[in-house]
């Protein structure tokens, strides 16, 4: 892998995916010490990057909106050939990502073999089911001789995420040190959330057996999901959804004992800051290679014939019973949340 001055790591999917891609930079840098290391992502997720020693400039591709289109695609093409990438890294498994790097004229392009633009890479790695997708973009450079510690994932809250949490927790009356348990009910995807009123139960049962606030964490599509949770808790929750961007949520998320959370992003966002997961899994299932990484964390599921079901989920159960998550009682959460507080 040596020669390689500048190289563009290309990650255009959801929050979680940026957050398991991003530890190339890290494990690149600390190989290949004079490296540039550039990332291209959506603007959603380009503050989870913000702050990281080992990135050295980050690109924004607005896809969905104001970047729509070929006209847009091409204009980003050129920019990217005139930056001389000598190597693109390519996890996001797109036509669209591997045509743009080829396009670019990146002379070293690799990417997995699952990509339905695999055609444009010039190394082709095998996607691995059996591994963790951390491990799994690490096979990425490996083809090109790289080798070196895995790094875990990493985001780095700045002064301004800090003094933002430290407002938000003088007016809901935090006090430092308090243990908080941190609750993230949403998902992009409707199976993916374990019902409402059962998150509503657990806030309520660690309140009353270890006097254990929660603090509710999440976008501002699930707004009105946490303002159904608040309506049936009271006094015993913070509310913070739809407050912080991402990288102030993983901050609010740093000074939790622990996080509940579905199959969603906050899962990686706490990974990324070192606090210990209580994960939900319905119709996906661990195996697909985004469990909590790393040792101390809790995956509560159900072994049904019927899971998995999808790769990320659905709007609607496909056999219309739901098991998955019905099954998963709130004893069994609460349970799981109990060694977390109780040493």
């Amino acid at each position: 892998m040596s020669g390689f001055r500048k190289i563009l790591v290309l990650q255009t999917a959801f929050a979680g995916d940026l957050i398991l891609a991003a530890p190339l930079a890290r494990g690149v840098k600390e190989v290949f010490k004079e490296s540039e290391v550039h990332f291209l992502v959506i603007p959603e997720t380009a503050v989870l990057l913000k702050h990281n020693p080992f990135v050295d400039k980050v690109w924004i591709y607005d896809k969905k909106r104001s970047e729509k289109g070929i006209g847009s695609f091409l204009r980003l093409m050129r920019k990217l050939s005139k930056e001389e990438f000598d190597l693109a890294i390519v996890p996001h498994r797109s036509l669209r990502s591997a045509l743009l790097v080829f396009g670019a004229r990146i002379p070293r392009r690799v990417g997995f073999d699952r990509s339905t633009g695999a055609v444009f890479f010039t190394d082709v790695v095998p996607y691995f089911k059996n591994l963790h997708e951390v491990e799994r973009n690490f096979k990425l450079p490996q083809v090109l001789g790289w080798s070196g510690d895995i790094s875990p994932p990493e985001l780095f809250p700045g002064a301004e995420e800090r003094e933002e949490v430290d407002r938000f927790f003088d007016e809901a009356g935090i006090k430092p040190g308090e243990n908080l348990l941190a609750v993230a009910p949403g998902s992009v995807w409707p199976t993916k959330r374990w019902p409402a009123e059962r998150f509503a139960s657990v806030i309520d049962e660690s309140w009353k057996k270890w006097k254990i606030r929660s603090v509710l964490i999440g976008g501002k599509s699930d707004v009105t999901l946490g303002q159904r949770i608040v309506r049936e808790t009271g006094d015993t929750i913070v509310n913070a959804m739809g407050r912080f961007s991402l990288l102030a949520s993983a901050e609010l998320i740093s000074r939790c004992r622990v996080i509940l959370t579905n199959d969603s992003a906050p899962l990686h966002l706490a990974i990324g800051v070192g606090t210990p997961v209580v994960a939900i899994f319905g119709p996906t299932v661990p195996s697909f290679g985004f469990a909590p990484y790393g040792n101390g964390h809790t995956v509560i599921e159900k072994e049904l014939e019927c899971r998995p079901c999808s790769i990320h989920g659905g709007k609607k159960c496909p056999r219309g019973h739901f098991r998955c998550m019905k099954d998963i009682s709130v004893e069994e959460v609460t349970q799981a949340l109990k060694k977390y507080f109780i040493q």
